[in-house]
């Protein structure tokens, strides 16, 4: 698209917001079907494009991207009537005979920028909430994955009225244009560096934002765990998507007595799950930019096992570096790839100043069977979401409100938060003109104050 048409589009999706046509729940439905059908009709075509950008398998692909999303349409169909509902709420005696109710109603024009390492889950999740709660879309597509970011540019062009829902591809240019045009409401997912560009462009026009970004989420592993239930589970979301992911854990924190049994587990662990281009086990990273980035991490005599590297693949073999210290590189940024940095910890407190060290985190994994350090942690550690004796599947129960904290994020979504974050709730209170008391008008007398307390009171 044109960057002077995007005005345009912007000003033709505010009028058809204004025919009130998305206020309408069955038009949402049924645009949310078009959706589903539109995007099981071209799996093949989904799964052609993101292997082609970064050798993302069909399996991967539907587990962790399109079978969310199929699963967020059919959770917003079933749920919308329940989620847009008026609701009554009480009044109280100063207001007799009143009654009070909130209004679900939707915000009006929506930005979603998407993010690249789950390109179509962490672009169309956000544009399946907002078409819920009865908004238009225009979708901005992350540019590094350029053949996914074709593929849903063509899928929605052929399934929608742009005036409605419609996808402007494009790069950094691209988006700077878009950020000065007025939405009524942006929703960012991507690096915090590039989330405070976008909150910055939207405080010009009082847009409310949605930003979700990352951190260098910790794992803390406490001697009382379940040793190779837990490195399995760690090690799985560690690589998943090459460590490409979010709310991977970005660093593990050992109890001390434990760190040999753990990097001799780890090390079992990541042979065993066979992370290899060959089997479509493991993905690319995803340019020449970020592996290189990634490499200049390495510190070769810190690494107990992996390290090995290919430019012309952009292939990083998932990599365990132990004797890691809060002033390396690794721990200076979120990682973002096949790098696991081990740190060891003498007591749990000392664990929980390193992690409150750092800017609040997007996730925080506990492995213990200990409820006096649950406990703990929950309460001294501030952090998005997270899960214990568990890694990332906390994403996949949509009951739970995804979003981070301070510098990971602004904002939740998934499920009825993702219905409220596009929603804005008016406040109305109804009331008769038969009865009009005169105790809070003009002029005030000691009597009537007598009277006002005691109401107040209540």
């Amino acid at each position: 698209m044109k960057i002077g048409s995007m005005k345009k589009i912007v000003s033709l999706q505010r009028n058809f917001f204004k025919t009130h046509n998305t206020k309408d729940l069955h038009f949402r439905r049924k645009q949310l079907k078009t959706l589903y059908s539109a995007l099981k009709k071209n799996e093949p075509l989904l799964h052609e494009a993101i292997y082609k950008d970064f050798k993302k398998s069909e399996f991967d692909n539907y587990t962790t991207e399109l079978s969310l999303l199929y699963k967020d349409i059919k959770e917003a169909r079933i749920n919308i009537f329940q989620w847009a509902r008026k609701q009554k709420v009480s009044t109280g005696i100063l207001n007799f005979p009143a009654s009070s109710y909130i209004i679900p109603e939707p915000l009006g024009v929506c930005l979603v920028i998407g993010a690249w390492n789950y390109p179509y889950q962490l672009s169309f999740a956000p544009v399946i909430a907002a078409i819920a709660a009865g908004n238009t879309v225009i979708l901005k597509p992350s540019e590094l994955p350029t053949r996914t970011a074709a593929a849903m540019t063509k899928i929605v062009k052929e399934n929608f009225d742009p005036a409605f829902f419609t996808v402007v591809e494009g790069g950094v240019e691209e988006t700077q244009e878009l950020l000065k045009q007025k939405f009524d409401k942006i929703f960012f997912t991507g690096s915090t560096k590039v989330g405070k560009i976008v909150y910055k462009a939207a405080a010009e026009n009082l847009t409310p934002v949605t930003l979700e970004l990352g951190g260098k989420s910790p794992a803390i592993i406490t001697e009382s765990c379940d040793l190779k239930v837990s490195v399995k589970r760690l090690v799985w979301g560690k690589f998943l998507n090459s460590g490409q992911t979010c709310i991977a854990p970005d660093y593990v924190l050992v109890h001390k007595s434990i760190e040999q049994k753990f990097l001799e587990q780890a090390k079992k662990e990541i042979i065993s799950q066979h992370f290899a281009f060959e089997n479509d086990n493991y993905l690319q990273i995803i340019n020449n930019s970020n592996f290189e980035r990634l490499t200049k991490m390495l510190i070769p005599e810190k690494i107990y096992y992996g390290g090995e590297t290919n430019a012309e693949t952009r292939y990083i073999q998932p990599t365990i570096m132990q004797n890691v210290t809060m002033d390396d590189a690794v721990m200076q940024e979120e990682i973002f790839g096949p790098i696991l940095p081990v740190l060891t910890y003498e007591t749990i407190d000392e664990a929980i100043a390193k992690v409150n060290s750092l800017p609040k985190p997007l996730s925080c994994y506990l492995f213990t069977k200990s409820s006096s350090i649950k406990k703990k942690i929950l309460k001294e550690i501030s952090f998005g979401g997270g899960a214990i004796n568990e890694t990332v599947m906390h994403i996949s129960n949509s009951n739970l409100p995804f979003g981070g904290v301070g510098h990971s994020g602004i904002g939740n979504y998934h499920g009825e938060a993702g219905f409220k974050t596009f929603t804005h709730y008016k406040s109305v209170m109804d009331k008769p003109t038969w009865l009009d008391p005169s105790i809070r008008y003009y002029p005030h007398t000691p009597f009537r104050f007598k009277l006002m307390y005691w109401f107040m009171k209540f």
